[in-house]
């Protein structure tokens, strides 16, 4: 009677197949069919090939464009802005959706069937099936990323075109470039992606035949987005796998900030791997001969969420000692580097609207003096009260050209740029070009501060 369950099907599927266990792959492919069979997984894989060209293209041609979402106001100007406008709903709210659909429940559903018994004869390794469940999750989960990226893609594409993409420092992208930083982004989401994943493994094998194992990666998603939207420390934050979801947008800066990006995505696979591997060693260990078996109880809190909390100080503990970084990251110096920096680009692109004598950066030599609405209030932290002047000069013109912005930085670092005039620089949205009037690049644009040094403490 102590044998376990696992025993009696080896015992069993030798007698019948003369010791024969069934091949991995084989495994693999059984239960991505199972998936696949599955009414809601495809109506998800139809929806993520389909929607998103359509989304793309319908939001392309509207006249109000969602200017509150990182590139959302180059939609009307370049394709390649679509799948960013896309990518950054994703993260809050696709991809943790579609984590917990697919893999929040692909253990739990078993015990809720009571198949168990079935698979353990087939397959007659818990080791096996383990692999087998995952492998075949994210290979549905890679389908759905795919179908994603390339519908909102080919929907910008075809609508508005393969223009040049202007990006968060105001300098424009070649089509070729665009298409490799709008790659590069999708790609760098499969790491937090990954982590939401290995989360409803270990929520499904630990909840067991309860549905709240679906909950798991909307929950943890959701908490961290909050998480991202208050004050923290900035190696608070980098230290959370979601800031590989907002981190890409360095990509879209010249040079490329790529140090915040690459600490996200290390630290959403290291969550990916301990959450897989904890979700196994429960997996492995549990007794099939319970018919009744409902989760692992208090051992799901010692086996599965203190080893996360741990990582999770842990990556906070190395994030802080390898940078320079304190506080929120967002500091004058870094907000008036940021936004002279995107000025000075912008108002290339406005030279080149009104056909007037070309200008470079060097001899426009911009710069930016910001503050919080009062000398008194330190200018630091995120807010909608920054209020910054900038100042450049024009090549043979002795006067010194200002135009003010009230600026408003979120606690991730990137901030909108209003123009408060003068009314001939940034003062309209529109200004009166040669072929007609056009939008005005200079009176509000997005910009983006780097909130982790790169350099080394000590």
């Amino acid at each position: 009677m102590t044998a376990t369950l696992t025993q009696r099907p080896e015992q069993e599927h030798e007698r019948v197949t003369g010791g024969r266990r069934a091949p991995i792959a084989r495994a693999c492919r059984f239960e991505f069919v199972k998936l696949l069979s599955q009414w809601r997984i495809r109506l998800l894989v139809l929806a993520c090939w389909i929607a998103p060209a359509l989304f793309v293209a319908g939001v392309s041609q509207q006249s109000t464009l969602p200017v509150d979402t990182l590139f959302g106001r180059w939609m009307l100007a370049s394709g390649w802005a679509g799948p960013l406008v896309l990518l950054g709903f994703a993260g809050t709210w696709a991809l943790p959706l579609l984590t917990s659909v697919v893999a929040g429940d692909v253990f739990a559903s078993e015990d809720r069937l009571g198949t168990w018994r079935h698979l353990l004869v087939a397959v007659r390794s818990p080791r096996r099936i383990f692999v087998a469940k995952v492998v075949a999750s994210l290979t549905v989960l890679l389908l759905l990323v795919a179908g994603l990226a390339i519908s909102g893609t080919v929907g910008g594409l075809l609508v508005v075109g393969d223009q040049p993409l202007v990006g968060l420092d105001g300098h424009l992208l070649a089509p070729p470039d665009a298409a490799v930083s709008v790659l590069l982004s999708w790609v760098c989401v499969l790491a937090p992606t990954l982590a939401l994943a290995a989360l409803g493994f270990l929520g499904s094998v630990t909840l067991g035949r309860s549905p709240m194992g679906l909950l798991v990666p909307v929950l943890v998603s959701l908490a961290m987005a909050v998480a991202q939207m208050l004050p923290l420390p900035v190696a608070v934050r980098v230290a959370l796998p979601s800031y590989a979801f907002i981190s890409w947008n360095g990509l879209f800066t010249s040079p490329r900030q790529l140090g915040p990006l690459l600490i996200g995505i290390v630290v959403s696979l290291v969550w990916a791997v301990v959450a897989t591997a904890l979700a196994y060693v429960l997996f492995v260990r549990r007794d099939f001969t319970s018919l009744a078996h409902d989760g692992s109880g208090r051992r799901a809190i010692t086996v599965g969420v203190l080893p996360l909390v741990g990582v999770a100080a842990a990556s906070f503990a190395v994030v802080a000692a390898t940078t320079s970084a304190t506080g929120s990251g967002i500091e004058q110096d870094k907000v008036q580097r940021s936004l002279a920096t995107a000025f000075a680009h912008l108002y290339r692109m406005q030279t080149d609207q009104l056909n007037r004598p070309a200008v470079t950066e060097a001899q426009l030599k911009a710069t930016a003096s910001c503050n919080k609405g009062s000398t008194k209030v330190a200018a630091e932290g995120p807010g909608n009260d920054w209020r910054c002047v900038v100042t450049w000069h024009l090549p043979g013109v002795e006067a010194t050209g200002q135009a003010i912005y009230q600026l408003d930085v979120t606690p991730d670092g990137r901030f909108m740029a209003d123009g408060d005039g003068p009314k001939e620089v940034n003062g309209y949205f529109l200004v009166r070009t040669p072929d007609g009037d056009a939008p005005n690049p200079l009176w509000q644009f997005d910009g983006n501060v780097e909130l982790l040094d790169s350099t080394p403490k000590g």
